[in-house]
């Protein structure tokens, strides 16, 4: 059976698993709407195809300037038939040595900003009874990481977003689903990695060898974008898309790590749990 030719919408399509996507998309013939921040990058991206590929410069923390874009590309492109919030960043740092403005501005962008960009396409995937939203959080939005908590503490929060959106549509057949990668060779560790400034010796023991480690792995990761491209474009072709995928053998591995953990406290702390219930005779407190 071919595949069905789609309008997307993917926010952040200068670099990396943004562009993975975008490339992807427009070489199966798909109709590609990818958002920048720069004029320039506009520019590159609509050069890719320039019959499918249409560029649009967007800040995605201007919540007015969201809603602006993609109703002016539902009239002028097409129906957004697949949104890919993926505009984001990283930002490294000990939780108590990172600036609150630095974890605000990071769950602008993470958080608000595809929220914005959600609800923007909600309205028309509606009415029309279709649609697939997907948002790239993380294998860090499902287990956390030292050195990284900013950053894991924003997408477990588009985690649990994008998880109760899910119940809420799918009565209109929208599919929603949380891209979760894992170590992926792009720009995320190297330049595009904002890192909190250092001030505190107690933790440098602990801390910088995560640092360098980190550093040293900027451009060897085991993940290949274009795969992660490859399988994004697989689920959008199945009647029945997962609500999470989970991309790369070791968000595999770290993820499922972090899911025992969970277990492991909730089988040892279970009777705890349950004795704060009101006792079955009376279930009134009295």
């Amino acid at each position: 059976m071919t595949p069905t030719v789609k309008t997307f919408l993917i926010t952040g399509v200068s670099s990396g698993l943004g562009r993975a996507f975008a490339i992807a998309a427009l070489d199966a013939g798909h109709t590609v709407v990818g958002t920048v921040r720069k004029e320039a990058d506009a520019a590159v991206f609509t050069a890719l195809c320039p019959e499918r590929a249409h560029a649009r410069v967007l800040d995605v923390t201007d919540d007015e300037a969201v809603l602006a874009v993609v109703g002016e590309v539902e009239e002028s492109v097409g129906s957004v038939d697949v949104l890919i919030a993926n505009a984001g960043y990283g930002l490294e740092g000990i939780f108590e040595e990172t600036p609150l403005a630095a974890l605000r501005a990071q769950f602008d962008v993470n958080v608000f900003g595809a929220a914005a960009t959600v609800q923007a396409v909600l309205p028309f995937m509606r009415g029309r009874r279709r649609g697939h939203i997907l948002a790239v959080t993380s294998m860090g939005g499902l287990a956390a990481f030292p050195g990284v908590s900013a950053y894991c503490g924003s997408k477990y929060a588009l985690e649990g977003i994008l998880e109760a959106l899910g119940k809420e549509v799918a009565a209109f057949h929208i599919h929603v689903t949380a891209v979760e990668p894992g170590s992926f060779r792009t720009d995320w560790a190297g330049r595009s990695m904002i890192r909190a400034p250092r001030g505190i010796p107690d933790y440098d023991d602990f801390f910088e060898p995560i640092r360098a480690a980190r550093l040293q792995a900027d451009g060897q990761q085991i993940g290949d974008p274009s795969r992660a491209a490859a399988a994004l474009l697989h689920i959008l072709d199945t009647p029945d898309p997962p609500a999470h995928l989970v991309l790369g053998s070791d968000a595999l591995r770290l993820v499922r790590a972090g899911r025992e953990a969970v277990d492991g406290d909730l089988d040892a702390w279970e009777g705890l749990s349950r004795s704060t219930d009101f006792s079955r005779r009376g279930d009134t407190g009295e």
